[in-house]
């Protein structure tokens, strides 16, 4: 069953709405997959009227064991007022779940909206990816491994564009090398649920790890780097998978975010003097044009 956004939650929305424009449909708690199941739902906000607009599927962040699609901010509000349809997706955490099958999860929620966001106003052939932290390796991964979404009747073709947000796992061993590096140095125990334990031995780190996938003429889509400009981690992991696509021959841009830090920048995309958002636009306006 379909639940409307409840009216505290609408009201927040329909306040950042500029005079004149009129508030967007919202619909809440959308099973992608079956039985339904909490952690697998997503919402839709789209603007009135919609009717073949671009879908932004976002993934939200949390270390792949907490957060959800509620926590969104002006991502809402921001995109439908640009002309998208946009898409929050839940998906189910370690250590219920392996890391491949949290995976396979975002994949299911875009195969739901390819199949069914035309019913919604939304243009299948034009969806872009973006998460923020975890949900920026989710999105890079399926943007760039398509065998994900390719085994849930998603063409490659469909995905206009990618922007992940201050990810630090495009390349896990990389990160898993540094962390330990760093532990090392500062004489510090290891975590209990690090990223080895979250993504598995050397091998499946590779394989989880977008870099390892980069091949030319792959039709991978344009990609949009957004990270800290002083987060040591995600700037390298950003240059990292930068480097790779640009080595490939796939349009990558980076924006380094100043003055700023790994939970403000997801939080203030969408305000309209966010220099990130400029970004975002930007490059929104150029893959879609």
């Amino acid at each position: 069953m379909i639940r409307f956004l409840s009216l505290p939650l609408c009201a927040a929305l329909i306040s950042s709405i500029a005079p004149g424009q009129s508030a967007p449909r919202i619909e809440r708690d959308i099973p992608y997959a079956e039985p339904r199941n909490e952690r697998q739902l997503l919402d839709i906000y789209a603007p009135a009227g919609a009717a073949r607009l671009p879908v932004v599927v976002w993934v939200h962040g949390g270390g792949w064991m907490r957060g959800g699609k509620e926590d969104m901010n002006h991502k809402p509000a921001a995109f439908t007022e640009k002309g998208f349809l946009f898409v929050p997706v839940n998906y189910r955490f370690i250590p219920a779940v392996a890391m491949d099958t949290i995976v396979r999860d975002v994949a299911k929620a875009v195969g739901w909206v390819h199949r069914n966001i035309a019913s919604r106003g939304g243009d299948p052939a034009r969806i872009l990816l973006m998460g923020h932290s975890a949900g920026a390796q989710l999105a890079a991964l399926l943007a760039i491994d398509s065998r994900y979404i390719e085994a849930e009747g998603v063409p490659r073709s469909s995905i206009k564009g990618c922007v992940p947000v201050d990810g630090d796992t495009y390349d896990v061993p990389l990160q898993v090398a540094t962390a330990a590096a760093r532990r090392k140095s500062l004489n510090q125990p290891p975590p209990k649920m690090g990223h080895p334990e979250k993504f598995g031995n050397l091998e499946r780190q590779r394989e989880l790890s977008a870099v390892n996938h980069v091949a030319p003429n792959r039709g991978i889509p344009p990609f949009l780097l957004l990270h800290v400009a002083s987060h040591t981690d995600t700037t390298a992991q950003a240059y990292r998978l930068w480097a790779a696509l640009d080595q490939a021959g796939v349009p990558a841009s980076l924006f380094g975010a100043e003055e700023t830090d790994h939970v403000k920048l997801d939080r203030d995309l969408g305000l309209p003097a966010d220099p990130a958002t400029q970004a975002l636009f930007a490059f929104t306006s150029k893959v879609l044009r």
